[in-house]
Order: structure tokens, then sequence, then C-alpha cells
């Protein structure tokens, strides 16, 4: 009897319209979880990766109005041991840029030493003139002075509808002169009085070298990179050499950041230790802890979301119950004979049991296609969309990117696919029960 409720199955998949809608049902449900599992998933690994990117794997910085002098001596310690790949100091500050009359932005101010960033963090990936090059320089071009790289939204904002720049109306700003303001925290004269500190404001004039476009919203809007050697005259004229604040190292590929963390602290104690009284205030992190709480309620988001949505999908459980117990009731001829040609009561409820797994499996299978289907061109409907009708559904400025994260969730899509089944099964519990108890010679004496 097993080979007849199979071939029974695929006649009533094939045949019957309302399967077909409750397929549909399965479908469009597991669709919605996929692709919100998948977003919010990708986003969140988007959020990691980016600050891994672009800060390393592990970041050292001492305590607020504290400086890292000879660090270079810091950076060959930690370049010597096997588990450090690279290692670059960072000064970092904010200010004010006047990039052209009328046009000042604040913006975070970051002294880098280009040969060491490059090896931290690929910066050469985001710039517009000297992407793809062998050699990155702050004056690519020759043209004397002191170059920098400025943040593609500190030059322009995005249009309102697309949300790209006008890369040729940003590239007028390559080769112009603009104004740094800035400052720093200096002790101040015994006239002074009770004050023992005082504001101290510098200015930079620097020619924009190369522009900058991470992709990153908060870091294509503020930042502006400058010579470290350069920010560090400016702001301390009185100390004989560059200092630093922050140590950005990458690790080397394969080496667990608890192990890496652990190497870096041991090297920070040994180098500051007999230089700097501060020494243990300085924190040293992961650039994944350093995001772990923001990551946290992400999390939570999406707990919350696929909960809703789940509980809104519980309602094929219901449609499978209600498609079910009308096919008992159209069919019951169907049921009549198959028992009186020796089928039991547990091969009647298995027919329908099957009936629902197989229904939930196809639902199922269709919906993770098409999930997977939205999400991998989830960027190019957005666009459409965008066009069609004016509206923008995914901004830069409210979700860090640029690009919606667009890798599939399959660790989800498995127990989608697995609760999509169960659920089928469920709603076809009942019917498939009130299907073998039917009583054949009542149903069919009057045949």
């Amino acid at each position: 009897m097993k080979h007849v409720s199979v071939f029974l199955c695929g006649r009533y998949l094939r045949r019957r319209r309302m399967m077909l809608l409750s397929i549909t049902a399965v479908a469009l449900s597991c669709a919605l979880l996929l692709i919100t599992a998948s977003l919010f998933t990708g986003f969140i690994t988007a959020v990691e990766t980016s600050t891994t990117r672009h800060l390393g794997d592990i970041v050292l910085e001492a305590p607020s109005g504290q400086l890292i002098t000879e660090f270079p001596a810091l950076i060959e310690s930690l370049e010597s041991a096997a588990a450090v790949k690279a290692a670059a100091a960072v000064l970092k500050n904010q200010g004010l840029l006047l990039a052209a009359p009328g046009q000042v932005r604040p913006v975070r101010v970051w002294g880098i030493q280009l040969p060491q960033r490059l090896a931290v963090s690929p910066l050469q990936d985001s710039l517009l003139i000297q992407k793809g090059k062998n050699t990155v320089s702050f004056d690519p071009q020759n043209l004397g002075g002191l170059g920098g790289f400025v943040g593609i939204g500190v030059l322009t904002e995005p249009d309102e509808k697309t949300d790209e720049y006008n890369i040729a109306e940003v590239s007028r700003y390559v080769g112009q002169r603009m104004t740094l303001t800035t400052g720093s925290i200096q002790p101040s004269d015994e006239a002074a009085g009770s004050q023992n500190i005082r504001f101290q404001r510098r200015v930079l004039h620097f020619t924009c070298t190369d522009i900058m476009q991470t992709g990153v919203w908060d870091l294509d809007e503020q930042n502006v990179f400058v010579p470290l050697e350069a920010l560090s005259a400016l702001l301390y004229p009185d100390l004989p050499e560059p200092v630093a604040d922050i140590i950005q190292i990458r690790l080397e590929d394969g080496v667990p950041d608890e192990v890496g963390l652990a190497i870096v602290q041991g090297i920070w104690e040994n180098f500051a230790g007999p230089r700097f009284l501060w020494a243990h205030l300085a924190s040293i992190e992961t650039s994944r802890h350093l995001q772990a709480r923001l990551i946290a309620e992400y999390r939570k988001q999406m707990g919350v979301l696929l909960l809703v949505f789940g509980l809104v999908s519980l309602s094929v459980v219901l449609l499978v119950f209600c498609i079910f117990s009308l096919l008992v009731i159209t069919k019951q001829k169907d049921i009549a004979i198959l028992k009186s040609c020796g089928a039991g009561a547990g091969d009647v409820a298995g027919l329908f049991l099957i009936f629902g797994f197989l229904n939930g499996l196809a639902g199922a299978g269709l919906g993770i296609l098409m999930g997977w289907f939205i999400t991998v061109n989830i960027n190019p409907i957005e666009h459409q969309i965008s066009r069609l009708f004016g509206l923008k559904i995914w901004k830069a400025g409210v979700y860090m990117f640029t690009q919606i994260p667009n890798t599939v969730d399959w660790p989800a899509a498995g127990w989608i696919l697995l609760a999509a089944v169960l659920a089928s099964v469920a709603g076809a519990l009942l019917p498939a029960m009130r299907a073998a108890c039917i009583q054949p010679v009542r149903l069919l004496r009057y045949e």
C-alpha cells in the first residue's frame, strides 16, 4: 500500500488547485524568513568585517590625553612576533575642514604612515586616483607641499534618489588646497591661574591629492588622512619626534584573536612598563570586541523580527489543516475504497502525513529558491524600485553601507526548511487521524 500512497500523493499534488495554494503559502513564508535572516546576518557580518578591515584585528589605544612616544620601537617589537603580520601607528584628532569657499565640515583627522597603514588595511582599494596602482603616495602627481586624502562624503552629498556620488563633480577637488583647523591640549602658563591646561588652535594647509570611498558611510562622511609626521609636528611642536595615540595591528591568517591579544598585551607591558606611568590604563581590544555591544543589539533585533515573522508564518499550519480537512471530506470515497482493498487505518493516516510532508518540502524548496534569488539580486531590485517609484529604501546615511549585504544565510535556510516541513506535517495530522477513522461500510453501502 505504500506505493499506492505515494502515487495518490503525487496525483493530488499535481491536480488539486488547493494544494498549489498551500504550497504557495509555505513558499512565501519560507522566502520571507530566509530574506530577513540573510539581510540581518549579512548586515551584522558587514559591520564586523568593515571594522576589522579598516582598523586591523587588534587596536591598542592610549588613554585620553596621553601619547605613545618611541612608537617605531613598539611596532618593530610587534612585527617581530610570529603571530603579528603588520602594525601601524595613528594619531587621531578632530577638526574643521575648509574644502572650498563657504564649504566647512567637521571631520576626523587621522595622521598615518602610508607603508604601515597599507599593510594593516586595504586603504588603496578605496582611493579614487591611485586605486590599482603599484605604489600609493600622499603626493602621486608630485604637486609639492603637503598632501592628504579626503573622504568623498566630506566633499559632496550623494544623490537623494540613487544614493550615489557624482564622481565627475567630486574629482574637481583633487589638486585643490584645503585648510584644516584643529588643535591640541597644551600646559598653561603660570599666569593662567587655576587653569592647568589650555586648548591651542592649530591650522594645517594641505593639497587634496586623492579621495576615499570605502563604502562605509561613517568613514566616507568624516575622515581626512594626512601624514602622521606633519600632524604630530603641528599639534605637538615641542616634542622632538613624532607621536601616536593608537596602534592598529593585523594578525597573521589563522591566528585566533585571543592568542593575538595575549601576545600584544605581553609586548605592550614589556615596552610601556618602563616608559609610561599610565601603561596599565591603555586599551587593548580586538576590533570585533569594540563592536560587541552594537552587534549584540542587532542580533536581538534580528531575533525579535524572526520571531514575529515566524508566528505569522504559523498560519501555514492552519491553512494546511483547512485544506487537508476539505480534502478528506471530498475524497472520502477514495479513502473508503483504499480501506476496503485492505489498507489499514495507519496506511490511510500515513497517506495524508506523507502528503503533508511532500507539501511542506515542495513549498519550502520553492520558498528557499525565491529567497535566494531575491537576496542575491536585492541591490538591482532596490535600484529599480528607486528609479520607478522615486522611493529610496536603503540609504547609506541610515544603514551605514552604500550597498545592501546580499549573502544568503544557508544555515538559516536549513532550519527554515525543517520548520516548514514540520509545520505542514502538523497541519495534516488531525485530518489524517480523521481519515483513518472513516468506516468504508457506512460510506459505500448505498454505492
